[in-house]
């Protein structure tokens, strides 16, 4: 049995500028509706299971703009590794995986081309990750050869931190 928690929204917006609404939905899709499915696959998950919940590596970064995003992301890494002790002795594993900056729609959205050539080149590997990148850690994560790996957080970001 595999959950992947991989819903999430992002808001690009200076802490003092976010308005009750924004926050609330931010929390809700990133926070919330990871930790209600934690929940609900910590009781329904079968030995050998594992639950992957994505997170961000801004939160490394610490970057302006990121405030709301990166501490509902942070929040998650938390209950990953939280999760995972409190799963003890089921021979289920909880990580995170924490893409960089990568090519799709959502972290395109709202963004100067200056900015997203910025952080296209902020990593070693001057680039943007590719959603093939993060699949082939996903595939790594759920199959047999992850086993070991548990209360983790994979950053897959090109090396930016």
């Amino acid at each position: 049995d595999i959950l992947i928690n991989n819903a999430g929204i992002m808001c690009f917006q200076k802490i003092e500028t976010l308005d009750d609404e924004t926050i609330e939905k931010v929390l809700a899709i990133n926070l919330k509706g990871s930790l209600y499915t934690m929940r609900e696959a910590a009781k329904r998950l079968e030995q050998g299971g594992k639950i992957i919940n994505l997170s961000s590596s801004v939160i490394g970064m610490k970057l302006e703009g990121y405030g709301i995003y990166s501490a509902s992301k942070a929040a998650i890494e938390v209950l990953t590794a939280i999760l995972a002790k409190e799963l003890r002795g089921r021979n289920i594993s909880v990580n995170a995986i924490a893409p960089g900056p990568t090519a799709t729609e959502l972290f395109f959205e709202g963004k100067s081309e200056a900015l997203i050539e910025q952080l296209a080149k902020a990593a070693p590997l001057e680039r943007l990750g590719t959603v093939e990148d993060i699949a082939a850690v996903l595939d790594f994560a759920v199959s047999d050869a992850s086993n070991w790996i548990n209360a983790q957080v994979i950053r897959a970001n090109g090396g930016i931190i």
